[in-house]
């Protein structure tokens, strides 16, 4: 079981046996693409009101929004004068659509939802091509996260 939702999100992302490894907030030194990196972007957290207007049983929601992003090489040099394309096209589509809807098994607690709401791809940077999954990840406000330990 992973402590945080970003763990949970690289968990998942590990046992889909594509062999690209997944990192919270950031790649090792030195990682090699390809890789994903899976960042927490915003959290939001609403009252679902159960009867009267501040009820003690109103079920608390969280919303998490992260970005898991697909760093790779567009092209790697075959010859002193030829390259190939070394990008692995549909890559992010396919994680997408196999994070909708996905239950996160190794989440810290229950999830009710995952949506991927869109993906951005970002022009070529020193050989490398980005793709920003955005996701959405729904759950109840954990106990641990109110309770002092």
């Amino acid at each position: 079981m992973s402590a945080t939702t970003e763990g949970a999100i690289k968990a998942f992302l590990e046992g889909l046996g594509s062999g690209v490894p997944a990192f919270r907030d950031g790649p090792r030194e030195g990682q090699a693409p390809p890789f994903w990196v899976i960042e927490q972007q915003d959290v939001r957290v609403n009252a679902v009101p159960a009867g009267d207007f501040g009820a003690p049983d109103a079920e608390v929601n969280v919303v998490e929004i992260l970005t898991v992003d697909l760093i790779e090489l567009a092209r790697i040099k075959t010859g002193p004068k030829t390259t190939k394309n070394a990008q692995r096209y549909g890559l992010a589509e396919v994680t997408a659509k196999a994070l909708h809807g996905c239950r996160l098994p190794a989440a810290p607690g229950p999830i009710t939802a995952v949506r991927f709401r869109d993906i951005d791809r970002f022009p070529i940077a020193d050989n490398r091509v980005r793709s920003s999954i955005t996701v959405e990840v729904h759950r109840p406000l954990y106990a641990s996260e109110v309770i002092p330990a």
